[in-house]
């Protein structure tokens, strides 16, 4: 996990721009504290921030290769989870490395096969390579956009950076929104459009694809999507398939030259992996550190809803025991959430979900102190279909994303004025329809089948990024890499064509996965129905957030209220409302990072 930042310009000498260079990668520093490179030529300049993580001594960045009059220069974040084999081949081929990084593998990967090295990556990774004799920048993503990679074009310059915070360090970018920005912050709300950066004029390189840019003008080009096909093997069959694939993926991200330990809920995903992460470990004689969340008061204050069926921490127990793993549960209190709930918000450059993500970053610092590196169950919901979503009705039948269902009333908070400039209503449903546009059919399914396949393509293109972007911003904001086997293409590719029923199969949630992972944990854990990633439920903290949104609505200056219907957030903190107490907390938490995003990035809206 590492942070990149670059500039290139067609017409301005960049040779001497080193001091903005460096600002930008500043602003980025927290993904990469170990170490530090620039890169610049007269049309290029190229900023790397390093988290070690492979090959302390030979991974350093940005990385240079020359071949004859020919210079390539990679900056690149991520890992390269078959970097050993493409290692072999390309020495087969004739290449010759200097190191051991997966950095070097990636740079002659390039050499071997231009752009489409893109498809030879099994990985996680954002990258651009200049080439400096055919003044080339060429960036590439990841299949599932786990490293994320932005860029803005101004004039003759093209901007790039892993996040946002980093173009805005350079003058050519400025903090606007417009009418589709406005719409995304008030209509989508956290869960961002793929490739809108939101800021004005700020993309984002999405998933499987890449950039193009010459002096001639930009190619997108999308090297990998999902596609329909029949699934042909039997549950006996697919179950043994996901374990090969799983227990594969595992063995790859173990990889690591700084310590790696383990997120641990006691639900099916995490339990799954650290189960296997535990026994490959045992091989070699070394025990597995695991960590938990939870909160002072949990066993007091919890209540049974859609997504949470019961308290984690029995279940976690259970799972360390078996598996034999060194557990810490990091145990938070209200006032902490209180404290840092602004945090994510400056992680991500743009509000988020609140205590949600608070307590994902504070679970991240602490974890940080022990280690480099973590496997995270993340995913697995999306790419199994595992939501209650995919099966009821309400959700089935909405036509817009179905967890807008539950958590689009945002906009419906807007005042008049803006809701006039921004019709989030009207862009939300645009953005759905372009979605399920892009969803391969498959010939001969039923309606029902048809649609939890658009359910799923859904899940996998729009709300994992959501998910992705929440785990990527936390950790990185500590210097903490997090990796996420399930999404491993392979496994996404292969699950897309499962019909739901089968994954559904022995009628539970992600029973096939169940199935795939028996004899690697007891039945109890096996079987335990879904609950997902904890929450805060203390009182305390619902009563606080009110207090907060209602300075926020006394201080004429506060920079949200032109934008909101001061009298309905006044009547929601009141109760008038028909929302619960946890979609109240979720406005109210959405709104107070609006209004400080607002305030400290200066947002001007056009």
């Amino acid at each position: 996990m590492c942070g990149i930042a670059g500039w290139i310009d067609w017409e301005k000498d960049l040779s001497g721009e080193r001091p903005v260079l460096e600002k930008m990668a500043q602003a980025i520093r927290h993904r990469g504290p170990d170490a530090d490179g620039f890169w610049l030529s007269e049309r290029a300049a190229l900023a790397h921030r390093r988290l070690i993580v492979i090959d302390p001594e030979g991974g350093l960045q940005p990385m240079v290769y020359r071949q004859g009059d020919r210079v390539y220069t990679l900056t690149y974040n991520g890992e390269i989870y078959n970097y050993l084999e493409l290692r072999r081949l390309l020495q087969e081929r004739g290449h010759v490395f200097k190191t051991n990084s997966d950095t070097e593998v990636l740079l002659h990967t390039y050499l071997e096969w231009g752009e489409d090295c893109v498809r030879h990556l099994n990985g996680i990774f954002a990258f651009a390579i200049w080439d400096e004799a055919d003044q080339k920048l060429f960036l590439g993503r990841d299949h599932l956009g786990v490293k994320p990679l932005f860029y803005a074009e101004r004039g003759s310059a093209v901007l790039f950076a892993s996040e946002i915070k980093a173009l805005l360090a350079h003058t050519a970018v400025k903090p606007e929104l417009d009418q589709d920005g406005l719409a995304e912050i008030f209509g989508m709300g956290p869960m961002r459009t793929p490739g809108v950066g939101v800021y004005k004029d700020v993309k984002e390189v999405r998933a499987g694809h890449t950039v193009v840019f010459t002096r001639e003008g930009k190619r997108i080009t999308r090297y990998w999507e999902l596609k329909s096909k029949p699934h042909t093997d039997d549950v006996e069959t697919t179950a043994e398939r996901i374990r090969e694939i799983l227990e594969d993926t595992v063995r790859r991200q173990l990889i690591s030259d700084m310590p790696l330990v383990a997120m641990l809920s006691g639900g099916l995903d995490s339990s799954g992996l650290t189960a296997i992460a535990g026994k490959e470990l045992g091989r070699e004689g070394k025990t597995l550190h695991t960590y938990s969340l939870d909160f002072v008061g949990s066993d007091r204050d919890f209540q049974e809803d859609l997504l949470h069926r019961d308290l984690d921490q029995p279940w976690v127990k259970r799972v360390s025991e078996h598996v034999k793993t060194e557990h810490h549960t990091i145990v938070l209190d209200t006032d902490e959430l209180l404290e840092h709930m602004l945090v994510p918000l400056r992680a991500r450059d743009l509000p988020g979900i609140g205590e949600m993500e608070t307590s994902l970053y504070l679970l991240f610092r602490e974890m940080k102190k022990d280690a480099t590196v973590a496997l995270s169950g993340e995913s697995a919901d999306e790419v199994f279909s595992g939501y209650p979503w995919f099966h009821q009705e309400e959700f089935l039948n909405a036509r817009t994303f179905p967890w807008l269902v539950s958590t689009g009333f945002i906009s419906r908070v807007m005042s008049p004025e803006a809701l006039e400039k921004a019709r989030p209503d009207e862009y939300v449903a645009a953005r759905y329809e372009e979605a399920i546009a892009e969803v391969p059919a498959l010939p001969g399914e039923t309606v029902l089948e048809a649609r939890q396949r658009e359910m799923s393509y859904l899940f996998i293109t729009r709300f994992l990024p959501f998910m992705l972007d929440r785990k990527d911003r936390t950790s990185s904001y500590v210097g903490f890499e997090v990796r996420v086997p399930f999404c491993d293409y392979r496994l996404v590719e292969y699950l897309f064509n499962v019909p739901y029923k089968m994954k559904t199969v022995d009628n539970i949630e992600k029973g096939i996965l169940r199935r795939a992972l028996k004899g690697y944990l007891p039945d109890d854990v096996l079987y335990r129905r879904k609950s997902a990633y904890p929450t805060a439920q203390n009182p305390n903290y619902f009563q606080a957030v009110k207090r907060w949104m209602k300075d926020i609505l006394s201080d004429a200056n506060s920079p949200v209220l032109p934008l909101i219907d001061k009298k309905k957030v006044e009547a929601i903190i009141d109760g008038k409302t028909d929302l619960n107490d946890g979609r109240i907390t979720k406005l109210l938490e959405y709104l107070i990072q609006v209004n400080t995003w607002l305030k400290e990035y200066g947002i001007v809206i056009r």
